[in-house]
């Protein structure tokens, strides 16, 4: 659904998210404003929200857990932050196939994911949980799918989550990547500040770009759709030669094997004729001696 208030804004192909301040970040937001995000005709299954005219899908948000539901394959964290809104976080269930107990790999670190946004902030504060028994559920993160553990995370406590936002039923929640508990009020504080800060100096004002700065993203987009077109081309090329080489091999090699089985042959049928010629000259031998021997 499209907010009227957006009337004005320009909205931006995909090609220039890569010079927007939010496509690629973890965007700190209060549970109000996520819930603000809105979807855009022209952006389907991009997964991309966008708060004004900044597109949005990695988010970071502090508050209290004020309940934990398990449902199946999937537990629900809901959040609340003062802000007169909350939101629900899902945790994924591991697959049968994801659950090896010799993974240790559990909460997220300060470090980027592989295939998730960079952070210009450090992380408050990073919780490194026990390891799961076999009879616990085990948790996932949603896009590279490590193991992290939530035993810890229980109604009452303050956490800093990570992830992807997303709607459904047409209420926003985010899928959890990563998560931090929040042990005191300062580091609280710090993340509100910064919050606000993102908030007043970037998300408020509209993104805005030149036709110069549009026309060399679109440039940049072509020139790297040509590449992989080359790259992919190149690709092609080198398995068709590969192909070709393989193919040469096999008929080299089939052209040998029979060469050398003519000549097994010839080799054989002489051996015969020798070994005609050698038992008709022991046939003649033995008829002679028995000859003179009569």
């Amino acid at each position: 659904m499209e907010n009227p208030n957006d009337a004005g804004l320009i909205f931006y192909p995909a090609y220039c998210f890569k010079a927007s301040p939010t496509h690629f970040a973890w965007v700190k937001m209060a549970l109000a404003d996520v819930h603000r995000l809105q979807r855009r005709k022209g952006f389907e299954g991009q997964n991309v929200f966008f708060y004004k005219n900044h597109p949005i899908t990695f988010i970071s948000v502090v508050g209290v857990i004020v309940a934990r539901t398990e449902i199946t394959r999937r537990t629900i964290l809901t959040i609340d932050d003062g802000s007169e809104a909350t939101l629900h976080v899902i945790v994924l269930q591991a697959e049968p196939k994801e659950k090896n107990p010799t993974d240790t790999t559990f909460a997220p670190s300060s470090k980027s994911l592989s295939t998730g946004p960079s952070s210009n902030v450090t992380d408050i504060s990073t919780e490194i949980p026990e390891t799961p028994s076999l009879n616990e559920t085990i948790h996932v993160s949603a896009t590279d799918r490590t193991i992290i553990n939530i035993s810890s995370l229980q109604p009452g406590t303050m956490i800093k989550v990570k992830g992807t936002v997303n709607s459904f039923r047409s209420t926003m929640q985010m899928n959890l990547e990563r998560f931090s508990i929040i042990h005191d009020t300062n580091a609280e504080m710090q993340f509100i500040d910064e919050r606000l800060r993102f908030l007043v100096d970037v998300l408020s004002i509209p993104w805005v770009l030149t036709d110069e700065e549009v026309d060399a993203l679109r440039i940049r987009a072509l020139k790297d759709d040509f590449d992989l077109d080359e790259e992919r081309k190149r690709a092609e090329k080198r398995g068709k030669r590969r192909l070709e080489m393989e193919e040469r091999d096999q008929r080299y090699i089939q052209r040998k094997y029979e060469k050398e089985e003519r000549k097994r042959a010839k080799v054989a049928g002489i051996c015969k004729e020798d070994g005609v010629k050698i038992m008709r000259d022991i046939r003649k031998r033995r008829d002679f001696s028995s000859g003179f021997v009569g």
